[in-house]
């Protein structure tokens, strides 16, 4: 347990679906160890969860202010040293905050607030506290993104030309669907959710898997959302075209109401020497096409020679035994973990992580904020005002 990194956890009780997915691959590789939470602000629903999670009664609070003091007041070799946000996302600002305030390194789900001023707001504590602050943007830690990422960036591809982003769902395709469960329920309302609705949720996903794989930043958006279920009040579809840094191109849609989608994320990046393409769903494989040659697929395992050693670094088995969802969360942890230890022990964080930082959670929103503007007024909007610039 020493060597074990100490999570406390606000949200994710009993009913939720990414609590559980957060818990799984806190624990897959043996690094992190569930010490205190509070899992719900019912303070019975909480006390139930912890129980069912074998958490002692003491390390269970009713409220997070609660847990925040009490954890505070334990020994440093006892104490949680960073709190896991796995809330409704008008939780992720004060929770933070408090988490932040109270010494307490923080991973939380994205996006990292509701709205671009609470992000901003958010930036100033993380900056102030010298914490770590980590997002949980999933999809940049599947190895394949990440030897996506080292080919497109090393330029073996030449220099990018174009991207296309989709993400689409159907969980939110009929109206029935608006009130059919917890996550949908808040995910429809503004007052919890925040200003954007299906962009927020997971346009920033694409949005981020962009930024990841090219090392490019957005610049500008031309975008196009909707509500496409009567009676919503947040937008459930969109599309976008936008700018990078060094003048490409690229189209995004993200929707939640296309029938029959499960998740149906995938990125194609087209450069001046080759393509590649990779889809969530079928996560092992990247597409790799070069001018002239016969198209190449490059498939995950710890035994395949010709990743990239980092990428093979985040693989647990041999190529045919497939690697998903969960395994890619439990990379974040893997790598929050490691960088937790670094701050334990006064040492430098080095190496590639897939964390998302503020800086992260700021450009997110700065999306988002652009996609609204941009689609209210038909025009394109610059993204540079809301995050300046580089470093």
């Amino acid at each position: 347990m020493d060597r074990k990194v100490r999570m406390g956890m606000v949200g994710g009780g009993e009913g939720g679906f990414i609590g559980p997915i957060h818990r799984m691959a806190a624990a897959l590789d043996g690094e992190v160890a569930l010490v205190a939470g509070c899992f719900s602000n019912n303070p019975e629903r909480s006390r139930t969860s912890g129980e069912q999670l074998g958490l002692p009664a003491d390390r269970v609070y009713s409220d997070y202010q609660q847990m925040m003091r009490a954890e505070s007041a334990r020994s440093c070799d006892e104490r949680m040293e960073f709190v896991a946000v796995v809330t409704p996302n008008h939780w992720h600002l004060p929770v933070s905050v408090a988490a932040l305030e109270a010494g307490f390194h923080v991973l939380s789900d994205k996006p990292a607030a509701r709205t671009l001023e609470e992000v901003l707001e958010l930036k100033k504590v993380v900056e102030a506290s010298g914490r770590l602050y980590g997002l949980t943007h999933t999809y940049a830690a599947y190895p394949m993104v990440m030897q996506a990422r080292d080919m497109v960036q090393s330029k073996v591809l030449g220099p990018v030309r174009r991207v296309s982003v989709a993400y689409a769902q159907g969980w939110l395709a009929q109206p029935d669907d608006t009130h059919s469960s917890k996550q949908a329920h808040w995910r429809t309302d503004p007052q919890r959710a925040g200003e954007s609705g299906c962009f927020a949720d997971i346009g920033t996903h694409a949005h981020h898997l962009v930024e990841y794989i090219t090392g490019q930043w957005v610049t500008a958006i031309c975008a196009d959302l909707q509500t496409a279920v009567a009676g919503r009040l947040l937008d459930d579809d969109g599309a976008a075209l936008f700018k990078l840094e060094s003048g490409a191109r690229g189209t995004l849609m993200a929707s939640q109401v296309c029938g029959g989608e499960g998740n149906n994320l995938n990125i194609s990046v087209h450069c001046e020497l080759g393509s590649l393409f990779w889809e969530q769903e079928n996560p092992n494989r990247l597409q790799v096409k070069r001018r002239g040659q016969a198209d190449a697929v490059y498939r995950a395992g710890v035994d395949s020679a010709y990743l990239d050693e980092k990428v093979r670094a985040r693989l647990r088995t041999p190529q045919g035994h497939p690697e998903g969802y969960i395994e890619a969360f439990a990379n974040l942890y893997r790598d929050f973990a490691a960088m937790v230890r670094c701050k334990r022990h006064g040492r430098a964080i080095e190496g590639v992580h897939a964390v998302g930082d503020i800086a992260v959670g700021v450009r997110s929103m700065a999306f988002v904020r652009g996609a609204i503007q941009s689609s209210s007024q038909s025009a394109w909007v610059p993204l540079r005002p809301y995050w300046g610039q580089r470093g």
